[in-house]
């Protein structure tokens, strides 16, 4: 059926949360198909699903989606979530831009040798505290939303890697009020609180299944 939407990646956040994150913000039932072995990855690519080879990929409209990017874009203007013009559209994407700079950073540290990691951590928290944050602060101190009178992909994709963030540094927040409001405010949006209630499609940080599972199936990238 055209109208389902079915996402196709691993069992875990990667590159498919945000999408998950937009999804659920805009109230979009969605059914999840968990890439686990190889055999299955090449079916997809050798079926021609994957444009270009990669996950993820989303069925949605009677298209093969693929392309992170493209995938969020494509949600966010179907469901009023990508600003009222060109001029707020580009504010918003690199408000968006940024968040996700951050959370590819985070994405990146389970497959990090161990040797590295810390320096990865030490990095990491330095360009959230010192060039990242202070820019949402200040946004958030004129307004409740980060672009424009309304929710954004921007807020989604920024409350997404705030969370994330919290994960790593608990209190990495602690001198960011603007931002602990914002939360707040995100967090009693409907959609956003039934996401994180336990049960959801919302996935929890990686665990040493999820990272076997993806060195397996994408063995040709961990060469």
């Amino acid at each position: 059926m055209s109208g389902k939407v079915v996402l196709y990646y691993f069992d875990g956040r990667g590159k498919m949360e945000s999408i998950r994150w937009l999804l659920a913000v805009a109230g979009v039932e969605f059914e999840e198909v968990f890439l686990t072995t190889r055999a299955q990855y090449e079916k997809l690519v050798n079926d021609g699903a994957l444009l270009f080879h990669q996950v993820p990929m989303v069925e949605m409209d009677g298209m093969k989606l693929v392309q992170s990017k493209a995938i969020m874009n494509y949600i966010a203007g179907k469901y009023n979530l990508y600003g009222k013009d060109p001029k707020e559209r580009v504010m918003i994407d690199m408000y968006a831009e940024a968040a996700r700079d951050i959370m590819d950073m985070i994405m990146i540290l389970p497959f990090t040798p161990p040797e590295k990691k810390q320096n990865q951590l030490e990095n990491l928290q330095v360009k959230a505290k010192v060039r990242t944050l202070p820019a949402y602060e200040k946004a958030l101190g004129a307004s409740q939303f980060l672009v424009g009178n309304q929710l954004s992909c921007a807020d989604v994709n920024f409350f997404e890697a705030s969370l994330m963030l919290e994960e790593l540094f608990p209190t990495i927040l602690s001198s960011f009020p603007n931002i602990q409001a914002f939360q707040k405010r995100m967090k009693a949006i409907p959609t956003i609180s039934k996401f994180l209630q336990p049960g959801s499609q919302r996935k929890p940080p990686p665990d040493e299944v999820y990272i076997k599972t993806v060195m397996d199936t994408l063995s040709h990238l961990f060469k």
